[in-house]
């Protein structure tokens, strides 16, 4: 654990995906065991196959090898249009202090002439790698954990309840994304952040969270609390308890992804699946990590879902672009993207018709 942290450790249930999801009873026991996990335990682990051991171990070996790139070499991997690229350690901001993650962000890779980078849609461009030999592995390893993310919210859909493809139909062209991490020791900070941090607490945007780390520990999440109540897309969850002892530990276990729920997915079935807040620490050595996303179509505005409909707000739903542009632009609030976005007002673009699907 990271030094001065105090959290329980969590000893989390492991699950293996089958290769199909065809309806079986077995898949719709299996789609209520996630959701009684991550009602208990707020995440919970799927076993990698020996394919995905091979290209997280090669993806692993490539963040490596661009973190240790001389700083001018990554800082010239931006994209003006897009969030993709990179991030220096104090660039990202949680709840208003910065963070000292290091990260490259792979959002769609689009070119130049696609029509919605052509019509200026909000996030839409290139994505800046810094070779073809990082492109090629990164785009193979998410379109991995793409597998897996579909595969879960098939069986998610029989846990739930709910109609086959309703959560499926959503991730039609999703606006899936990765982000590469490196955490410094905590020795070995450049003093833009808070002492120990790595990332403040905070949930993340979408429908799942499919996340791996080394073997060095920093991740740290928070677990259902019937007396805990929180709706991101309302009102920031950044910071929330970061200070207090109710958090849980979670150690690097060798080939496993943890997997938690994400804000729409909290949003949709009212809070049957809450956001997991997480945060990280820093430790005593360089620390490595990578959290895919798998989300809606930008386009998508997500509601409630069958038989979870509680009143919740907003009643018009929640824009996923909308959501996901808001949440970049509060933690990068100084970057060339938000100042061009800005420049040429393209957050009005996410009004029109033609970036929502109605």
């Amino acid at each position: 654990m990271p030094p001065g942290y105090k959290a329980r450790v969590g000893l989390l249930q492991t699950f293996c995906l089958p290769e199909r999801v065809t309806g079986s009873q077995s898949d719709r026991t299996m789609g209520k065991a996630l959701v009684d996990a991550w009602q208990k335990d707020g995440i919970l682990q799927i076993a990698m196959t020996p394919r995905q051991e091979a290209l997280h171990s090669q993806a692993q070996q490539n963040s490596q090898e661009f973190f240790s790139r001389p700083h001018a070499e990554k800082a010239a991997c931006v994209d003006s249009q897009s969030y993709s690229g990179y991030i220096a350690s104090g660039e990202e901001i949680t709840d208003g202090i910065a963070d000292y993650s290091e990260i490259f962000t792979v959002t769609k890779d689009l070119e130049l002439g696609d029509a919605k980078v052509k019509a200026q849609w909000p996030c839409h461009g290139r994505c800046p790698w810094p070779d073809a030999a990082m492109r090629d592995v990164m785009k193979e390893y998410m379109n991995e954990l793409g597998n897996c993310g579909e595969t879960m919210l098939r069986l998610l859909e029989y846990g739930l309840e709910i109609p086959e493809g309703t959560l499926t139909q959503q991730t039609d062209d999703g606006w899936h994304h990765l982000r590469i991490l490196r955490f410094p020791p905590h020795n070995k900070t450049n003093g833009k952040g808070k002492e120990g941090r790595g990332i403040g607490s905070h949930t993340d945007y979408g429908l799942l969270v499919i996340a791996a780390q080394d073997d060095v520990g920093g991740l740290f999440i928070r677990p259902p609390y019937q007396d805990e109540k929180y709706a991101n897309w309302e009102r920031s969850a950044a910071g929330m308890a970061e200070e207090d002892e109710k958090w849980t530990y979670v150690p690097p276990v060798p080939g496993v992804f943890t997997v938690f729920p994400g804000d729409m997915m909290q949003y949709m079935s009212n809070s049957t699946l809450p956001s997991t807040p997480h945060k990280v620490g820093l430790n005593t050595r360089d620390r490595f990590a990578f959290a895919y996303f798998h989300e809606p179509n930008f386009k998508t505005t997500c509601r409630p879902l069958p038989g979870y409909d509680a009143g919740q707000t907003p009643r018009e739903g929640i824009h996923y672009g909308t959501h996901f542009t808001n949440m970049f632009l509060r933690n990068y609030p100084d970057r060339i993207t938000t100042s061009r976005m800005n420049r040429e007002n393209r957050y009005e673009i996410l009004k029109s018709p033609a970036v929502r699907d109605g």
